[in-house]
């Protein structure tokens, strides 16, 4: 194993890294109609990207290092069960969103609303239940920015930096983590809008190039598939049972497709989902968006294939301090089997990648502690300045807590950072998209719900210990109550927080518990731009791409 520094591949990446960060300051003043200093400027850009941009940001915030690391490490590792039920769950993502999303945005931006817990505390009359909602993405997008970080840290360990050494082994990520802080506070979402432009654009380059190039020189698909299969069907050492699974069989069905549904349903229940559907101009730009972004889907499926190329090519991911880690799989077989200077340029891909959905990500959940914590509980009477100080500042909170589970979570398996967010952000499924054609659920049922299905959620996904390592929420998989049958936690939680919410609306009907102050009206959710009441913000970009005047 060379644990020399490959001086072309760093040199590369930091030229573009160094290039992505000019970008991110610069884009404070990048279209911008005035001072970031209200959460509609600063945390949704404006409101204002037409379909153009948002392709670009939605596709940076939705196809992360989960992407590009964690989805191909998985197949490597474990198979089609565990990596490639990615694909359709993106595919069946979309006609969810295409539904209730553009509700999403009329009601939004008729009231003001920045976060989805904005809209269910608006909706039912109810801090607690916002509050219950705010949490939850805090706390689900704390572990999807560790797993940004994770995959920027497979790609420096990669390129020889680090080792036994703590410090040098963090300190890369740690200098990364302090620009991406820095210009996130500085320019807001208007950053990652920006920046998302050459993630795209390397990531297709990227994927093109090594789907055509790699297969040639591994002998095809034939081999290649050949090879994963024959590696996935050996026993485990430590389970006796079959490392993985080539083509799920009858047994692994469920698991599949519950891993998939589950996952589809929470992927725009996250608040940087939200967040960049919430800062279009129009509810038309957020459907047409819906019927675009599958071709990501199709990017997704190729990504996935490149962790059966890595078997086939036997690459080591042994990692600097000795031990195996697949997260270094997709890395090492660049590293491996492409002259240096691609290698470098994937790399950088990677690591770009990386920054855009966690920008988002942190601005996000620094609009949701600013709105539903500070403003409701802490100071009602803040400013609209005051709002976009106190969330800048806890972007960076929100950074350093995702360092916290990077640092203490098993990065072996970071597929299951992003699965153990989906379990929780899950839960407010029921209060957000059913919320948004009926108000018959009860808000006290609707809490109740939400904590039964987040205690028990958290305590499965605890209570499963990775056989290699011995550490606990070494998975998202548990046996459905009462049957023999693995499926996603996520989606056991859901079906506990369902039957929870629907038998204590019935008794609390039946009793007549008071119920809270709804705000919105029908005609809310089906509002556009131009009509009485919409919020009639400027322009960011136009559907070519050209800037507009303000209004």
């Amino acid at each position: 194993m060379n644990t020399d520094v490959n001086w072309v591949q760093l040199i590369i990446v930091i030229l573009i890294f160094g290039a992505v960060t000019v970008m991110g300051f610069m884009a404070s003043r990048w279209r911008s109609a005035g001072h970031l200093d209200n959460l509609d400027e600063w945390g949704l850009g404006g409101r204002g990207f037409g379909t153009f941009i948002t392709w670009f940001l939605l596709g940076g915030d939705l196809y992360t290092a989960y992407t590009f690391i964690a989805v191909p490490a998985a197949m490597y590792a474990t198979g089609a069960i565990s990596g490639f039920f990615a694909v359709p769950y993106t595919i069946v993502a979309y006609p969810i969103v295409f539904v209730f999303m553009a509700r999403l945005w009329s009601v939004s931006h008729r009231h003001g609303f920045v976060t989805p817990a904005d809209f269910v505390g608006g909706r039912y009359g109810s801090k607690a239940l916002s509050l219950a909602v705010a949490v939850t993405g805090i706390l689900a997008t704390m572990p999807y920015i560790a797993l940004q970080l994770v995959g920027m840290q497979a790609v420096f360990e990669t390129m020889g930096l680090g080792g036994n050494n703590t410090l040098a082994k963090d300190l890369p990520l740690l200098i990364a983590f302090a620009v991406l802080a820095a210009y996130t506070y500085s320019s807001g979402l208007r950053a990652p809008a920006m920046i998302a432009f050459v993630k795209d654009i390397l990531i297709y380059l990227v994927i093109l190039v090594a789907i055509f190039y790699l297969p040639h020189v591994l002998g095809g698909w034939d081999s290649i598939f050949g090879a994963a299969q024959e590696k996935l069907a050996k026993p485990n050492p430590t389970t006796g049972k079959p490392t993985g699974v080539f083509i799920p069989g009858d047994a692994g069905y469920v698991s599949y497709w519950t891993l998939a549904l589950g996952s589809a349903m929470a992927l725009f229940m996250y608040p940087h989902s939200v967040t960049a559907v919430l800062s279009t101009k129009t509810r038309n730009v957020v459907r047409r968006n819906a019927t675009l972004l599958p071709a990501y889907s199709l990017l997704l499926g190729l990504l996935a294939l490149l962790g059966f190329m890595a078997i086939k090519a036997n690459v080591n991911i042994k990692g600097l301090d000795g031990l195996a880690n697949p997260q270094l799989a997709i890395p090492r077989l660049f590293d491996q089997e492409f002259p240096a200077w691609f290698a470098g340029i994937a790399f950088a891909a990677i690591a770009v990648g990386a920054l855009v959905p966690a920008a988002i990500m942190s601005i996000a959940a620094a609009n949701l502690f600013t709105r539903n914590i500070y403003r409701d509980f802490i100071k009602p009477s803040a400013t609209p300045a005051q709002e976009a100080k106190v969330s800048k500042l806890a972007s960076l909170l929100v950074k350093v807590g995702a360092l916290v589970f990077v640092l203490g979570m098993d990065k072996t398996v970071a597929l299951n950072l992003q699965l153990l967010g989906g379990i929780w952000i899950l839960q407010t499924f029921p209060a957000i998209v059913v919320g948004l054609y009926t108000r018959w659920f009860h808000r006290y049922a609707l809490l109740a719900g939400w904590a039964v299905a987040m205690l028990y959620g958290t305590i499965t996904a605890y209570n499963v210990v990775n056989p290699a390592t011995k550490k606990h929420f070494g998975g998202s998989l548990a046996n459905i109550p009462g049957t023999t049958t693995p499926a996603y936690i996520a989606l056991i939680a859901f079906v506990l927080n369902v039957v929870v919410v629907v038998v204590l609306t019935v008794i609390f009907r039946a009793v007549k518990v008071p119920d809270g102050k709804d705000s919105t009206h029908s005609s809310d959710f089906t509002a556009d731009r131009g009509d009485p009441g919409v919020h009639d913000l400027p322009d960011i970009i136009d559907e070519g791409g050209a800037a507009t005047a303000k209004s």
